[in-house]
């Protein structure tokens, strides 16, 4: 039997960025998990995917893993592309190309758009557009899953009324916080949107012996990224802020401090924030580093951690679901809506990075979070057996359209 002729037993995973993002990883092997048919995934780097948790080689892979075309590694297709898409006025044949490995001649009924964050970022909303709307003309069902979308982008000239047509485009859209979801419900009909919990809260842990340095149930983990350096008002001022932050844990408790990476690509890596700042701090013995390692595997560190402070959300996810007190660094409606959803409110449990303007904002987000630490650990153990399950459905959700689809 071709691969072609088994794709009709399918389902398709696409705008899979790779796995050196452990979030993406994370929401990956979520859904692999959750769902009950085979899995293709779409993936813009299919090394990175078999270093990790889909596909590595000691065990069974989770998922097939069919590797996107990049022109980057063509440049005469690139040119000959371009002259096409203008001579033709077809935008999409940059996607066909792209997507060449899943356009065969026979059809996968449904595929999946990885949401996340995709379309909080200006740069990636053409190609989320152009993608859903390839893979409409070839019969393909597209559905959006798990996704944060900012509201404001509704109200932009430049983006309403693309986007309005894009998100009607899907056959369902899964919204995993509620700010979106009601976004959402102000352009797209409710019978075709969802609302549940971000597919990585049900993902697994492994936990692998902890580093020297590290106190289980006396660790606080801090995670910082190059991305919300990149957002913060003031320049400079994150990495102030951090520094700020460990040398009032070091001076007014007697925790550890254990600086976790949640994404590891060279063009946006947490590993350098997080070297300067062990480098700074290194000499004091309270401060130490976990190594690049699974989904799976950070989440197991993070779930040992006693407090945790955040600016990947996935790493926050991570934390929220092991019912560790969190404080989520944020920049977008992801944080707010998640946090929101959990607490009933986003206020204290989320400081956005547009709000530190002086150093000592980031210590008293910390030092409120300390306060409540109880409180908050409680909450989180009353509520996360009911939010996982919430999650959960997003698998229900999938089976529930692949039967619809395959009966018509």
């Amino acid at each position: 039997m071709t691969e072609n002729e088994t794709r009709e037993n399918k389902i398709l995973l696409y705008m899979h960025a790779g796995s050196g993002n452990h979030g993406c990883e994370a929401i990956v092997n979520s859904v692999c998990h959750m769902s009950k048919k085979a899995l293709v995934v779409l993936t813009n780097s299919e090394a990175e995917d078999r270093k990790y948790s889909l596909a590595c080689v000691k065990e069974a892979p989770l998922c097939e893993l069919v590797q996107e075309r990049h022109f980057s590694k063509h440049r005469i297709a690139h040119v000959l592309y371009y002259i096409w898409r203008k001579v033709k006025k077809d935008p999409e044949s940059f996607l066909r190309y792209r997507y060449r490995a899943a356009f065969g001649q026979k059809i996968y009924p449904l595929a999946i758009s990885i949401g996340g964050d995709n379309y909080c970022y200006d740069t990636m909303i053409k190609d989320l557009v152009l993608s859903n709307k390839a893979f409409n003309a070839r019969g393909t069902k597209t559905v959006l899953l798990g996704c944060s979308i900012e509201p404001e982008l509704f109200n932009k000239k430049e983006w309403k009324d693309m986007l309005t047509e894009d998100m009607n485009r899907y056959h369902a859209i899964i919204a995993r916080e509620s700010m979106t979801y009601a976004a959402l419900k102000q352009v797209v009909p409710e019978e075709k949107l969802f609302l549940f919990p971000d597919p990585a809260f049900t993902l697994g842990k492994k936990e692998l012996p902890l580093p020297e340095g590290f106190a289980p149930g006396n660790t606080i983990g801090i995670n910082v990224s190059p991305m919300i350096q990149d957002n913060e008002s003031t320049k400079g001022i994150t990495m102030s802020s951090y520094q700020a932050l460990l040398r009032h844990i070091i001076k007014t408790t007697d925790m550890q401090i254990a600086l976790i990476p949640h994404v590891v690509w060279e063009r946006n890596d947490d590993r350098k924030p997080i070297a300067e700042l062990y480098e700074a701090f290194k000499d004091t013995g309270r401060v130490i580093v976990i190594e690049d390692a699974t989904c799976e595997e950070l989440k197991g560190y993070i779930a040992r951690c006693r407090m945790f402070i955040g600016a990947r959300t996935h790493a926050t996810i991570a934390a929220y679901s092991s019912c560790v007190p969190t404080l989520v660094v944020g920049y977008s409606v992801k944080a707010k809506g998640i946090a929101k959803d959990l607490f009933g409110t986003y206020d204290n449990y989320v400081i956005p990075v547009q709000q530190l303007q002086s150093v000592d904002a980031l210590i008293d987000a910390y030092e409120w979070m300390s306060d409540y630490e109880e409180d908050m650990k409680k909450h989180l153990e009353e509520v996360m057996p009911d939010y996982i399950n919430k999650a959960l459905k997003t698998g229900e959700e999938i089976e529930r359209i692949w039967n619809c689809i395959v009966k018509k």
